[in-house]
């Protein structure tokens, strides 16, 4: 049975990955839910222990949703010699995020986004490096709270715009019709992802 890490994004528990784990699950993976403070601790902090968590399971596909996939791309990028099989990145703000940004502007938004908040800056474009196939799932349903702080440009799940998920040296990636917090419930989404997780690209109709 193959494993995977499933890693939750910021103000969420872990838990918050369980409905995505329970339909791997029944696909017949093997999945483990990391959790961490995005507030309280740096994101090398929490990539550090997402790497012991990592060792500790063996080798695993890996998949990061919004600040858990910068979590799991610096958990990676600074620890190559860690097994990895399939890496997959659902609404991950990788280019940095106007809506974190923008609720930056104020000291209750800077309140919420702790330790993270450097990491919404602009400037912080995404390569991605290691062997292993990386895959990019954007949604485009623009349900958020990144959208009662002004209007997002291009397509955008609420939150993270679709260019702002864009990692060079990804081996696939698609857009669906999903916002930011609904791709975790999503049927659809766990499809695209099994997809990738077993073959390392999207189906044509993905969306």
């Amino acid at each position: 049975m193959k494993s995977v890490i499933l890693v939750h994004g910021l103000w969420m528990p872990g838990l918050a990955m369980s409905p995505m784990a329970g339909r791997l699950s029944r696909a017949g993976y093997h999945c483990h839910l990391f959790d961490y403070a995005g507030r309280e601790r740096p994101l090398a902090a929490n990539a550090e222990r997402l790497a012991h968590f990592a060792r500790n399971v063996g080798p695993a596909d890996f998949v990061g949703h919004s600040l858990g996939g910068l979590v799991v791309l610096e958990a990676l990028n600074a620890n190559p010699a860690l097994a990895v099989n399939r890496v997959a990145l659902l609404g991950t703000p990788a280019r940095g995020c106007l809506a974190g940004r923008r609720l930056a502007n104020y000291g209750f938004g800077r309140w919420m986004l702790g330790e993270s908040e450097a990491l919404w800056r602009e400037g912080r474009a995404a390569r991605w490096t290691r062997p292993e196939p990386l895959g990019v799932i954007a949604g485009a349903l623009p349900l958020g709270l990144g959208r009662t702080l002004g209007r997002l440009p291009g397509a955008n799940d609420g939150v993270v715009c679709v260019e702002e998920t864009r990692i060079e040296g990804a081996a696939a990636s698609t857009v669906l019709a999903v916002s930011h917090s609904g791709m975790l419930l999503s049927a659809r989404v766990a499809r695209a992802l099994q997809t990738f997780l077993e073959t390392g690209g999207f189906a044509p109709n993905a969306r």
